[in-house]
């Protein structure tokens, strides 16, 4: 296997130079860069990055914690981050968690072993165990998304989920619907409990309420979206329109509305929460509250690398802003075309 010796005798350089050429760290003239880059070519070269991040106490690489890359939410943040990692020159490894503590841990350690420059976690369920492990190590960069407000040792990226719902709110009352239903996440979760709370404010200010028994707990899934509203409907539900606490869970919504032979949104209105890529293709079109997701992910990074820069760092806290998204599952009541 050749070496960076090899390459800078084969060139005509001084090692020096041959490292110069490969990082881009200083000038070279254009004659010793074409018979460098050669020379690497020729022997096949390729740098050694284990024994460079030691010297250089970096291996240009980002760990990142997610609860799953297949749920549309997450992969859309993750495609953010990995697009900017490689514009930018980083390595990005992915983990995905599940939601299992022990999952969690193995791959939080497994990250700290590989000596990862910085660390992203966007998980919704973060146990204390995996908080007392991040806590141990102050001196990693790390940015959490959509996490909770009440901790002092990172940087956090929150998405101001109660005005979301608060949105989701309002638009269903000016559409003059009166009678409502809502899956929730998991209500032990901020963000659901966020996502209520401003639902419930909005109706509170036109003097509406909501009912518990048109509170359906879910789990962020399809599926629990599809059972939800099959319990509604079995229990003879009035509302005339769902507010869903993520899109897919609308999708499965949506789904169980169909299968009932009622229509959306002419007997059901359902809007939904995300904006993932695929609510401008269902049936209706998905009207839904925006979550900047490539922002979040691109915010998320650019924070890190901040922190990766700077060693007095202190944490900081940004907030996006999310916004309605008007398509076609939402009409007024009574509607029939």
């Amino acid at each position: 296997m050749a070496t960076i010796k090899d390459v800078a005798a084969q060139a005509g350089v001084s090692i020096s130079t041959v490292s110069h050429v490969l990082n881009r760290t200083r000038k070279v003239s254009e004659a010793a860069r074409t018979r460098v880059e050669q020379a690497v070519r020729e022997l096949n070269y390729a740098p050694n990055s284990v024994a460079r991040s030691l010297k250089v106490n970096n291996t240009r690489t980002i760990g990142m914690l997610v609860t799953t890359s297949a749920h549309p939410f997450f992969a859309e943040v993750v495609q953010a981050v990995e697009d900017l990692c490689f514009e930018l020159g980083y390595s990005l490894i992915l983990c995905n968690t599940e939601n299992q503590p022990e999952r969690q841990l193995m791959h939080l350690r497994m990250l700290l072993e590989k000596r990862v420059d910085g660390l992203l976690v966007i998980c919704t369920d973060t146990p204390p165990s995996l908080t007392e492990l991040l806590q141990q190590h102050p001196s990693l960069p790390l940015v959490m998304l959509d996490w909770s407000r009440d901790n002092d040792f990172a940087d956090i990226i929150h998405d101001n989920a109660d005005i979301g719902g608060y949105l989701a709110a309002k638009y269903l009352i000016e559409q003059g619907h009166r009678d409502f239903a809502c899956i929730t996440g998991h209500l032990h979760k901020g963000t659901s409990r966020l996502r209520l709370d401003g639902f419930t404010r909005a109706l509170a200010e036109a003097g509406l309420e909501l009912p518990p028994e048109q509170i359906i707990e879910g789990d962020f899934e399809s599926e629990s979206g599809y059972r939800a509203m099959q319990q509604l409907l079995r229990q003879g539900s009035s509302a005339t329109a769902v507010f869903a606490f993520c899109d897919t869970m609308a999708f499965g919504a949506i789904c169980a509305i169909t299968q009932a032979g009622l229509r959306v949104p002419q007997d059901i209105s359902v809007i939904g929460y995300d904006d993932v890529n695929m609510a401008r293709f269902t049936s209706p079109p998905l009207t839904t509250i925006s979550h900047p997701k490539r922002t979040l992910g691109r915010w998320a990074l650019e924070l890190l690398l901040k922190q990766i820069k700077e060693k007095d760092h202190r944490p900081e806290q940004l907030e996006l802003q999310p916004r309605l998204v008007v398509r076609d599952s939402v009409c007024p009541p009574g509607s029939r075309d």
